[in-house]
């Protein structure tokens, strides 16, 4: 008998569930010297298909086994490592030792494959052989080395004619059509590799943005150009300045109850300057389009605030927010359909050349002045609440407003520095600026607004200033200062 009857508990134990194997195989029973027919009948379902061959086909395969097999004994030194028995009884095969493994016959084909065959990395194909021949094994690998050197071949044929006909095309046709465009095209790439033409400036005109050239957010090198775009713009922006003709019921008092309302939304909510003059340009714009009823300009207003915060501020207020300004009288959703009509009426074209921007530009000029600059913005909001001012450009109110303060404070004549970089002499100001010599000389009537500019962040604008127009409107010929504004409209 062969070595390793210990085996036999690992059978025998059949309730055992951590054994490694329950299963009666033909060549456990030749090992164990067991009768295949004595096994009990239960485990007949986990027998193979051989399970109903008898003893004697048993004993059989067993000597048959053990008779000497070349195969067996090449088998047993190249795979198991180790050296075969001398007696006849150690020629019994893989199958016939009872290790507790159970091992298949695909392992014993392998084996004789890899003896028989030079490829010993493709088992595959040698399980395909099914019978375990000796000549199939060999065909079916030649027959996958020509697959694999036909692939080979053509992919190292296709692909360098591939890149060869790819760099033919580049050569043939992309470079001489990039180089008639390149030299098509020379002439504008040097126009634009050189330096912005620097302006020519008058006699006596300081250049004050050669100082900013060192800073790349002052964009120094066309602050010339983008100005003279803006001034191009203004045209596009003003509003018809007589649209209160073609409004039934609506007047210019009722405008200026309307700004003023807005100016102390603005105020209240902190927005930006820019913010607070392009809600008064968008209301004036769409009023010189469309006819709107009295109980819906405050619709209007509101609506055109919160379109500007959304432009303009870097955090705009949410909607509803300008529904608790407006003391409920709108819900959310009749602002955003407002928000929606407006645009629309508008092209949603919200290109304004904001006042402030001239402003910093003539401030510019004026060294920076923070006194002359905060009474500067009191002046051009003016402009806002008195309907007189619409058919100015902003470049033009900013100037006056800039040319008034700057008189107020005393700080010098308006030479030629200011004029180039205002844009406007002291002819062209004058009509401007007796309007707002003329309104700061009259009755208070918009509180909001003048109480925005009496606080001491804003140096206290409109009292300084309403003190100064009382005592030097006569020298402008401006006597009649006893009817406010609302009695001149009217």
């Amino acid at each position: 008998m062969p070595p390793g009857r210990p085996a036999r508990r690992l059978v025998s134990n059949e309730n055992d569930e951590n054994s490694s194997s329950t299963r009666m195989t033909r060549a456990k029973a030749a090992a164990l010297d067991v009768d295949v027919l004595t096994v009990p009948t239960k485990q007949q379902p986990l027998q193979s298909k051989k399970s109903a061959v008898n003893a004697t086909a048993a004993n059989a395969q067993r000597k048959r086994a053990a008779l000497g097999d070349v195969t067996n004994a090449g088998k047993v030194e190249v795979v198991e490592g180790k050296k075969p028995l001398a007696t006849k009884t150690g020629l019994v095969s893989k199958a016939a030792q009872p290790n507790g493994v159970h091992k298949t016959t695909t392992r014993a084909t392998s084996t004789r494959t890899v003896l028989g065959s030079k490829d010993a990395k493709k088992p595959a194909e040698v399980k395909r052989a099914g019978s375990g021949s000796g000549a199939l094994a060999p065909s079916s690998t030649k027959r996958k080395v020509a697959t694999t050197t036909i692939k080979h071949d053509l992919i190292a044929e296709g692909e360098p004619a591939r890149k060869k006909v790819h760099k033919l095309d580049e050569d043939e046709n992309v470079f001489p059509t990039n180089a008639k465009t390149t030299k098509a095209e020379e002439p504008k790439a040097e126009t634009f590799d050189e330096e912005p033409a620097k302006p020519v400036y008058p006699e006596g005109v300081k250049d004050l943005d050669s100082e900013d050239l060192d800073d790349p957010l002052m964009a120094a090198e066309y602050a010339t150009e983008i100005f003279e775009y803006l001034r191009d713009l203004e045209c596009s922006s003003v509003p018809n300045p007589e649209y209160m003709n073609h409004q039934d019921d609506l007047e210019w008092k009722t405008r200026g109850i309307l700004i003023d309302w807005l100016i102390e939304v603005h105020t209240r909510f902190h927005l930006l300057p820019e913010t607070l003059f392009l809600a008064i340009n968008i209301i004036d714009r769409f009023l010189s389009e469309k006819v709107v009823q009295l109980d819906r300009l405050q619709l209007v207003g509101i609506t055109a605030m919160f379109i500007a915060s959304k432009y303009e501020e870097v955090l705009s207020p949410h909607v509803a927010n300008f529904v608790h300004v407006a003391d409920d009288g709108f819900s959310e959703a009749e602002i955003l359909s407002a928000e929606r009509f407006v645009l629309s009426t508008l092209d949603f074209n919200l290109s304004y050349p904001n006042p402030m921007n001239f402003l910093r530009r003539i401030s510019k000029a004026d060294n920076y002045d923070i006194q002359s600059r905060t009474i500067g913005k009191y002046l051009m909001e003016i402009s806002l609440v008195d309907h007189r001012f619409m058919a100015y450009r902003s470049s033009h109110i900013a100037a006056a407003a800039m040319y008034l303060s700057r008189m107020i404070l005393d700080r010098g004549p308006w030479d030629e520095t200011l004029a180039y970089y205002a844009g406007y002499t002291e002819e062209e100001i004058e009509p401007v600026f007796l309007l707002m010599v003329d309104y700061l000389a009259r009755p208070v009537i918009h509180e909001a607004f003048y109480k925005k500019y009496a606080s001491k962040k804003f140096l206290k604008a409109s009292l300084l200033t309403r003190q100064w127009a009382k005592r030097n409107a006569p020298e402008f010929g401006i006597t009649d200062t006893k009817l406010s504004l609302d009695d001149i409209s009217a």
